[in-house]
Order: structure tokens, then C-alpha cells, then sequence
């Protein structure tokens, strides 16, 4: 099945394309990338299962991908990102009002030794341009907490 959505602009130079492969989902399921890098059970939340879930993943990608929009922001502004900078997200899991499934992101960003208002700034201008914040924007609910 192939569609698109038409109010989204398509990628006009693609940069870089992955590929993955999961078999069961998030019950005992397996996840791997085509070029080996990522290799992982997962497994229920509390089941006690070995492996890990869709959010924990989910939480790691769009950190990850934050932080190189956030890099690119400060490089913009011939910034160098300080190399403790770091994310811890939170990602809930939870059911709405019409009985669905909803995520929620909790993100705590630490840029050390920047003014809090300059924080701000960089954070609200990386989550602009960061792609996991477009391809979410308007669809879950995101905060930021600055330290």
C-alpha cells in the first residue's frame, strides 16, 4: 500500500535513508537495521521480559535527533555545543478520551553554562527544525524542561 499525505512537503534531496525489519511488535518481538548497527528484543513493558519497547526507542531517536538540531542551531550562531549537553526523555504511554493509544514527551534539556534565556532560545529554535519535532508537531504533547 502505498500513500501520501498531500499537505506534507516531500523531501526534495534525500540525505539518507535506513531501513529496518520487526517481526511480533512489542510482544517478544525482534527489531535490526539493514546495516547491523541496531539489533534489539523487545519486549511488553513490566513483563520482565528481556528487551526493550517502542517508547524507550522512540525517547533515543527523537533525544538523539534533537540534539543534532540543537547542534546545528548553535553552529549557525558560530555556538559550539558543549559536549555534556544532554536529554533525558520521558515517554508515556497512555489511553485519550475515545479509548486510543496517545504518547506523551516529556524532554529535560541540560545546556551547561549558557544564560537560561539563551537556553531557551536554542531549545525553542532546535525544536523548529529538528524532523522528530515536525513529523510530531500538533499530534502529541511536548514539554521542555530547561536546566
Amino acid at each position: 500500500m502505498n500513500s501520501s499525505t498531500s499537505n506534507v512537503a516531500p523531501i526534495e534531496k534525500a540525505l539518507f535513508t535506513m531501513h529496518t525489519h520487526v517481526v511480533g511488535g512489542r510482544h517478544d518481538g525482534t527489531g535490526r537495521s539493514e546495516d547491523g548497527h541496531l539489533d534489539v528484543k523487545l519486549a511488553m513493558p513490566g513483563s520482565g521480559k528481556p528487551g526493550t519497547n517502542p517508547e524507550a526507542l522512540f525517547g533515543v531517536g527523537w533525544s538523539a535527533c534533537f540534539l543534532g538540531a540543537l547542534g546545528a542551531v548553535m553552529g549557525q550562531r558560530k555556538m559550539r555545543m558543549p559536549p555534556e549537553t544532554a536529554i533525558d526523555a520521558e515517554v508515556t504511554l497512555g489511553n485519550i478520551a475515545d479509548g486510543n493509544y496517545q504518547i506523551a514527551v516529556k524532554m529535560r534539556i541540560d545546556i551547561p553554562g549558557l544564560e537560561m534565556a539563551l537556553k531557551r532560545e536554542l531549545v525553542e529554535a532546535a525544536h523548529q527544525v529538528c524532523p522528530y519535532s515536525r513529523a510530531t508537531r500538533g499530534n502529541i504533547d511536548i514539554q521542555f524542561e530547561i536546566a
